[in-house]
């Protein structure tokens, strides 16, 4: 179907072009254009209308400076055509005895721009057709783009990043503590809180440091409240004061 689209499309910008370049050629010799050079005249005209349509398709996504300089060469070329072929009939039928049927100048120059307003939308009318894929081209399109989509999932589910054995040696991590997982740490007396802290590092000025205190009973894996801690922190100042000569 699309096939006999564009052979008629085709046959069409043929006969528009030769009805038109017929004018234009007589136009051409009418401006005392050399005779062996009056062939020339419509190719430039039309031929260019033709070569502009394609270049507009060709440059829908350049620039719109670039695409309206374009598109005002090929208004200018087809306006000129018109302009040629309707001031050719209008001559003629001023001219010509008429022992027939009579038109006025509007209606014969109405006529004659029918061929090149023809063809110039039978050229655009190909391009766009041409340029369109068919459905079978579709089709394929889909079906690869389909089928290369199952590869990829294919791919991916044959090769996956992360390997997975049921033979995979892990490490035993050692059972944590009840303190470790988030529970409440067990609870220490005073005397042992005291031991323990006398083995704390001082903190400034060689005074006992509660948070260092804290730390090491944390350490050993206890728990003490503020005030217990307070306390402690207390006693073992006053035992240092008495064992720090100059104190007290």
């Amino acid at each position: 179907m699309a096939a006999a689209i564009r052979t008629g499309v085709a046959l069409l910008a043929v006969a528009a072009f030769s009805l038109s370049y017929d004018a234009l050629r007589q136009m051409a010799a009418a401006s005392h254009i050399h005779a062996a050079l009056t062939y020339a005249f419509p190719l430039v005209i039309d031929g260019f209308i033709a070569i502009g349509i394609g270049a507009l398709l060709i440059l829908r996504t350049a620039p719109l400076s670039a695409r309206l300089y374009v598109s005002a060469l090929v208004g200018i070329a087809t306006a000129t055509s018109i302009w040629a072929n309707v001031l050719h009939a209008i001559r003629l039928n001023q001219q010509a005895r008429h022992n027939g049927l009579a038109l006025d100048d509007l209606t014969v120059g109405a006529i004659s721009a029918i061929a090149p307003l023809a063809l110039a939308g039978a050229v655009h009318f190909y391009l766009l057709i041409a340029r369109r894929p068919t459905a079978t081209q579709r089709h394929g399109s889909g079906h690869n783009a389909t089928d290369g989509h199952t590869l990829s999932a294919q791919t991916e589910t044959s090769n996956p990043a992360e390997p997975t054995s049921s033979h995979t040696n892990y490490e035993v991590e050692p059972p944590k503590q009840p303190h470790e997982l988030g529970g409440t740490p067990p609870s220490i007396s005073l005397e042992q809180a005291i031991d323990i802290g006398r083995a704390a590092p001082l903190g400034r000025g060689d005074r006992v440091s509660r948070r260092n205190v804290e730390r090491a009973i944390r350490d050993e894996g206890f728990g003490m409240s503020r005030a217990r801690l307070d306390e402690v922190k207390s006693l073992l100042q006053a035992e240092l004061d008495k064992t720090t000569p100059g104190t007290g």
